[in-house]
């Protein structure tokens, strides 16, 4: 596991994630300030304050959204994703929005927070953390926090090195049990 400090107290961080999984809990530094919109659509989804059209993983119309939600793909030396309700990839919130490009935030190390989308402008609730360098996701994914930890770095190595099937989904279920936001 490579240990690239904590970014707690960094002037981007506004905020702290923390997911609660049946693997153990994962912190992560939120980057308000250099990715507002991502930030405040994840913290409401996750606080169930934003509102949105679709069912949300505990098969509710309101409420947080990823509370329930499994890691539904997880590749080894890659990344771990969550957060669509459905757990199939598929889904959403019922809503997109633009992404957010910030020079200082690069694919350039492990333990990033960073929007999953199907191409330009297509964010919704799916996230994925890294688990090594992957600048081939400059300007392609929105990053909007860290693993903040080298506890939580622990969690998100053992989730990437989970059992999966032949479409990357972990053979025991990886569950996100609630998400806090301080």
């Amino acid at each position: 596991m490579a240990d690239c400090g904590p970014v707690t107290n960094s002037p981007i961080q506004t905020a702290t994630a923390t997911l609660h999984t049946n693997r153990g809990d994962i912190k992560v530094a939120l980057f308000g300030n250099h990715a507002p919109k991502t930030v405040a659509n994840f913290v409401g989804l996750a606080q169930g304050t934003k509102e949105y059209s679709t069912q949300n993983a505990s098969g509710g119309p309101s409420g947080p959204f990823y509370d329930g939600a499994v890691f539904h793909r997880v590749i080894r030396g890659f990344m771990i994703q969550g957060g669509d309700p459905t757990g199939t990839g598929r889904g959403g919130p019922g809503y997109k929005f633009a992404d957010e490009f910030h020079p200082e935030l690069q694919f350039d190390r492990p333990y990033l927070l960073a929007m999953a989308n199907a191409g330009p402008g297509t964010n919704g609730s799916q996230f994925f953390i890294t688990v090594g360098p992957t600048p081939h996701l400059n300007r392609r994914h929105t990053i909007f926090g860290e693993v903040i930890d080298p506890d939580s770095q622990g969690v998100v190595d053992a989730i990437a090195t989970t059992p999966t099937d032949g479409s990357d989904r972990p053979t025991n279920p990886v569950v996100i049990e609630s998400i806090t936001i301080s």
